[in-house]
């Protein structure tokens, strides 16, 4: 069964290592096949790992669109048990993120990636909060 995307006038969508951009109408493609598929919204520059939730997300990332996802692993446990030495309250994310890693299903990592970002700036809106309430 091929995937089916809407693009936007404008919108970027990369499959395998190609980056296809929209024309000025909207767009329905049907896609078949193996290749990594990344719509504009979900892909994460380096640049903008500014966090370290976001950097284990770009590496995820990395691993989804390379030939040989394995060559990240190695970065990715080593930050990934750093952060949860700093937060154990994200172990729960990395048991569900590591269990897509093992499987290779490596999109839907990122997906769950996408919750631990939102769980990361939770956290940090947290300690906000209770250090200009002192």
């Amino acid at each position: 069964m091929a995937l089916v995307i809407d693009l936007k006038p404008g919108e970027k969508i990369l499959i395998g290592s190609a980056v296809i951009t929209n024309d000025s109408q909207r767009t329905r493609l049907h896609i078949a096949g193996d290749a990594a598929i990344l719509r504009e919204k979900d892909v994460m520059q380096e640049e903008g790992a500014d966090t370290p939730c976001k950097k284990i997300y770009f590496l995820i990332q990395c691993m989804y669109l390379a030939r040989n996802p394995r060559e990240y692993h190695q970065k990715y446990f080593d930050l990934v048990n750093e952060v949860q030495g700093a937060s154990p309250t994200s172990a729960i994310f990395f048991m569900q993120i590591n269990e897509k890693i093992i499987e290779g299903t490596y999109y839907k990592a990122m997906k769950l990636g996408k919750e631990l970002i939102a769980h990361e700036k939770e956290l940090i809106e947290n300690v906000t909060q209770q250090a200009t309430a002192k």
